[in-house]
């Protein structure tokens, strides 16, 4: 079994470090998981012990833990935790009367009753060149000596907000992106969207989340049900709370008036919807709103994948444009293949595309979309290589180009084409 963790929420870490030379300390401990965490502290000798909980409350597993009494902390040396340090990379016990030197005051001998300890040396951090000691350490505390514990402290700042130095969450947090479908490409999307620190969400989708969808589904058993829309956006509160999220139960194409508000707060759009009439309507409201469109979908059964970027351009053309282009070319059109759900209808073959390949997609549209946004902000390195993309998921040899693609994770880009002389999504009204 591995060894035990010690986890310190943020509340008993201030605590700690704002009270004196020792206290006592409550855990809830998981025998099955090896872990426990800070549950009740005391910042002194004389004060009362005060509960702590580890977020999300209803959800995180050690808040359901058996509690062990009779821990300690103490304000310790620096020298303390530099013993810690070595001990935890030789996997070395400190002798007991060791150990008891570097406490100032407190210090409860085990006798047959070992406890765990956490030590706070403040000093600690710069303790060794090129390694950074922690200001709080574990121990497991025995009459045999104390042994260093595994520890982890949850920082002050959580989520998106640790990204700040090395990703321009700046400009992403003040973006609205909307998603059009939160099925499975959808919600891949959404998810991936919320990890690159867009701050908020619109999810639009009118359907509900069913048994025979939770085989591709981002979305688990427990929300069979309930709207799609409603289901991702749990998922993502609990997930990423630092991010916004709406859910619309709107079709694009009945409630395009909805939607044609909706955009006017919106940056740019996603459209993971398998229909061609949805997939249209995004187009022609993305295009109308003057916004950027990633559309993304699988084609051929689910063989290819494809990210196909509109921009609201002179010279560039809607998704109506763009397919005629390819046909000009020699290319087949997708779009009817694409036209009724997962596995039903005449006018299309089965879905068999696998969850895991979808969710690459979804997610490849959520970077496209991403790098609109930030290429718009002037990051040069956000550049895309085109406006199409074809990704070649289970390739199979005699296709029209572009979708001959010939070997697995192959991705080949298209820029995009003009628009269609009279074409009426693409002319000025």
């Amino acid at each position: 079994m591995r060894e035990l963790i010690v986890l310190v929420p943020h509340e008993a870490a201030s605590r700690i470090r704002g009270s004196g030379s020792w206290g006592n300390v409550t855990f809830k401990v998981s025998a099955a998981q090896n872990a426990g965490y800070v549950h009740q502290i005391s910042s002194g000798p004389d004060t009362v012990m005060l509960p702590v909980e580890l977020q999300p409350v209803r959800r995180h597993f050690l808040n359901s833990g058996e509690i062990h009494c009779g821990g300690r902390w103490y304000r310790v040396g620096a020298d303390l935790h530099v013993l810690w340090y070595l001990g935890r990379r030789r996997t070395t016990t400190l002798k007991l009367e060791s150990f008891k030197a570097f406490v100032k005051s407190g210090f409860v001998h085990p006798g047959k009753a070992a406890y765990i300890a956490i030590t706070h040396a403040p000093d600690a951090v710069d303790r060794i060149p090129g390694e950074r000691l922690p200001a709080l350490a574990a121990w497991h505390v025995g009459a045999d000596g104390a042994a260093p514990l595994d520890i982890d402290c949850e920082p002050e700042v959580l989520g998106n907000e640790q990204l700040v130095q090395s990703w321009p969450l700046e400009y992403l947090k003040p973006s609205t992106v909307m998603v059009v479908g939160a099925g499975s490409i959808g919600g891949a999307a959404a998810h991936a969207l919320a990890t690159y620190g867009a701050g908020r969400l619109y999810l639009v989708d009118p359907d509900r989340l069913r048994w025979h969808n939770l085989v591709r589904h981002m979305c688990g058993p427990e929300h069979v049900g309930r709207s799609k829309v409603s289901a991702v956006r749990q998922d993502l509160e609990l997930l990423r709370p630092g991010v916004e999220v709406r859910d619309f139960e709107l079709d694009v194409a009945q409630d395009a008036n909805q939607i044609r508000a909706l955009l006017m707060s919106t940056d740019i759009v996603v459209g993971a919807t398998d229909g061609v009439a949805s997939r249209r309507v995004i187009s022609h409201l993305a295009r109308r709103a003057r916004l950027d469109a990633v559309l993304a979908c699988v084609l051929e059964d689910g063989a290819l994948g494809e990210i196909l970027r509109l921009r609201p351009w002179p010279d560039r053309g809607c998704l109506t444009c763009q397919r005629h282009a390819l046909r000009g070319a020699g290319a087949i059109d997708p779009e009817p293949g694409i036209d009724a759900g997962y596995g039903t209808g005449s006018r299309h073959r089965p879905m068999t595309a696998v969850g895991a390949d979808l969710h690459l997609v979804g997610q490849l549209a959520a970077k496209a979309a991403v790098a609109t946004l930030l290429e718009r902000r002037g990051f040069p390195d956000q550049q895309l290589p085109g406006d199409h993309a074809v990704i070649a998921l289970r390739p199979q040899p005699g296709r029209a180009a572009p979708f001959d693609l010939t070997h697995t994770e192959t991705i080949r880009w298209r820029p995009g084409t003009p628009p269609i002389p009279g074409c009426p999504t693409c002319e000025d009204p």
